[in-house]
């Protein structure tokens, strides 16, 4: 038994109709940013995120701007490898007046108080990430990233329908060569886009009051070639689509089956496989080295994260009939359990 072909979209399509709820000929997914999310109406239930995730040589270094529609919250983290030192600082805006979203995945965005600044800029197939922050882990942030977009590479793009009043476009964006610098105190990381790289987690739609999903992603270079994974569980199970995807080079391979995540809930940092549902298409193994927990508890909303980083092994087939050989690929796997 296999899932059927998912459904490719070529031109630019509105996410929502008119009263706010989901166009079906928004769904499938597409390899360019061209759905346009239009949300409105659905007071409270609508959530809205920018994340980005860049792996350096020496560091992970993420920026988030999101919105809940009751509030935003930015955020930004990062993890030494070696050592593991990690901070993470959490701005929470009520009602985030201040804060827009855009509704195209390649926009600017923006947010600034006196504690932090969050700006994500894209001019010219280029996002320019900047952050400040005067305390940061009581030493001063300063992270000016150049994240290059390379011409005629895929992204996936993709929307999920649990109905026509629950639903979520997604924007997963890989392998995306990044340069410049993230100053904490007196040290200085340096990214170089040879071995650098950004992710993209684009997020626009409906939810339900309580979900819970299964992420895992990775963007390195592999014996020479931009590799990019992307694998999604729970949350689109059942729905006919997937957020399932590998990237080699820019191309992208588009999954058609759901994945399921194994991994111990008593204990994170045991290792975690990510399995193809019904074929061998996909086996992998991730073994964590850190986790990262991030507990939110303001009432209306509940939110716990247990995001892992660490190394994948194992295989994809591809397409063609070959075999990806996966061995200690640098990413992150995590669980999000939410009341939001």
């Amino acid at each position: 038994m296999t899932q059927h072909a998912e459904r490719e979209i070529f031109l630019p399509i509105a996410l929502c109709d008119k009263k706010g709820n989901l166009n079906p000929e928004a769904i499938g997914f597409a390899r360019r940013p061209i759905i346009d999310s239009n949300l409105s109406g659905h007071l409270m239930r609508k959530k809205k995120w920018n994340y980005w995730c860049v792996y350096g040589e020496e560091i992970l270094f993420s920026a988030t701007i999101s919105h809940m529609d009751y509030a935003a919250v930015c955020f930004v983290y990062f993890l030494e490898y070696e050592t593991q030192r990690y901070f993470e600082k959490t701005i929470l805006i009520p009602l985030g007046a201040k804060v827009k979203m855009p509704t195209q995945v390649l926009e600017t965005i923006q947010y600034k108080n006196t504690e932090m600044s969050i700006q994500l800029t894209y001019f010219n197939r280029e996002t320019h990430l900047t952050v400040t922050a005067p305390d940061f882990d009581g030493d001063p942030l300063h992270a000016e990233l150049t994240i290059a977009h390379p011409k005629g590479d895929d992204s996936l793009n993709v929307v999920i329908p649990w109905n026509r009043r629950t639903f979520q476009f997604t924007a997963k964006h890989h392998t995306l060569p990044t340069s410049g610098s993230v100053k904490i105190g007196n040290r200085t990381f340096t990214f170089t886009p040879e071995e650098s790289f950004a992710v993209l987690d684009y997020g626009r739609g409906v939810w339900p009051r309580e979900a819970t999903w299964n992420w895992g992603m990775a963007s390195q270079k592999v014996r020479g070639q931009r590799i990019g994974l992307n694998f999604g569980g729970k949350w689109t199970d059942g729905t006919g689509m997937t957020e399932n995807a590998i990237f080699i080079d820019g191309h992208m391979t588009k999954i058609h089956e759901d994945v399921l995540f194994h991994y111990d809930r008593t204990n994170f940092m045991h290792p975690w496989t990510i399995k193809t549902k019904f074929s061998g298409r996909v086996n992998l193994t991730f073994t964590p080295f850190f986790e990262r927990v991030a507990e939110t508890n303001a009432k209306l909303i509940v939110s716990s994260v247990h995001q892992m980083v660490g190394y994948y092994d194992g295989f994809i087939q591809l397409d063609d009939g070959k075999t990806l050989h996966i061995q200690q690929m640098l990413g992150c796997i995590e669980e999000h359990v939410a009341k939001w």
